[in-house]
């Protein structure tokens, strides 16, 4: 399946900017709030460990017994198991391997458990290939790494929209029907989801239709034109992640 091959695409670009990494550029400090890169690549390592166990039926471990959110827990884990470099990137690399191999096995039509609500293999297969860019983003970006963007951008888009109704929802609204026009990386083509004929529509580039999903943007920032009644309640909600 694409999106199998397109994650697996998607880690190997960023395997290749980790292993040309120095110590220092491992020590510093990334775009996600509190965390070096050593410990966004730990991160991806525990959540890619997560998967794994989520196809053999494992108690996750992003669960959490005593109220305390995703983000805290994930903060907690990483803050537990801290290591040097060269531990975090063969951990990630070992994991990342087995999750793909594992999500490649799993029953297609069987929800696995995962953070929020189950996802079939390929829409979990979908949120790895988002978080994966999500933090090259964070890693790259204090860095002056060029991280350009390609068509892989398409899942993540397709996911964001996919996720509008759950968004609608949890923000206490009533789910809208939303028409998306982006013009994906090569400025040549456009990807479009949901029903043209939708009173609201977001439109402009792929690229920052994924940032403001991801939270790597501000709605402010993206250029993107939300118009109808509900356009610019959506692009507001837009999101790649369960909570």
């Amino acid at each position: 399946m694409a999106v199998f091959d397109d994650l697996v695409a998607e880690q190997d670009r960023l395997d290749a900017i980790l292993g040309g990494l120095d110590g220092a550029d491992w020590a510093a400090p990334s775009a996600a709030a509190g965390w070096t890169v050593a410990d966004v690549v730990l991160h991806l390592a525990q959540s890619e460990e997560a998967v794994t166990a989520s196809t053999t039926g494992a108690d996750l471990a992003v669960r959490s017994p005593d109220g305390a959110t995703l983000d805290e827990v994930m903060d907690r884990l990483v803050q537990a198991e801290r290591a040097a470099p060269a531990a975090v990137l063969q951990r990630w690399r070992t994991a990342r391997l087995a999750a793909v191999a594992s999500l490649r096995a799993a029953d297609p039509d069987q929800p696995l458990a995962w953070a929020a609500a189950p996802l079939k293999p390929a829409t979990l297969a979908t949120t790895r290939l988002a978080e994966h860019w999500a933090h090259g983003l964070d890693i790259t970006g204090p860095l002056g790494i060029v991280f350009p963007d390609t068509a892989r951008l398409w899942h993540i888009a397709w996911l964001a929209h996919r996720t509008l109704p759950y968004a609608f929802v949890l923000a206490g609204e009533q789910p809208r029907s939303m028409f998306c026009a982006l013009t994906a990386p090569d400025g040549a083509a456009t990807w479009r989801f949901g029903p043209p004929e939708a009173d609201s529509a977001i439109t402009g580039p792929a690229g920052a239709f994924c940032r403001v999903a991801a939270q790597r943007l501000t709605p402010a920032q993206s250029g993107l034109l939300a118009t109808g009644p509900h356009g610019v309640t959506a692009l507001n909600l837009l999101r790649t992640y369960a909570t």
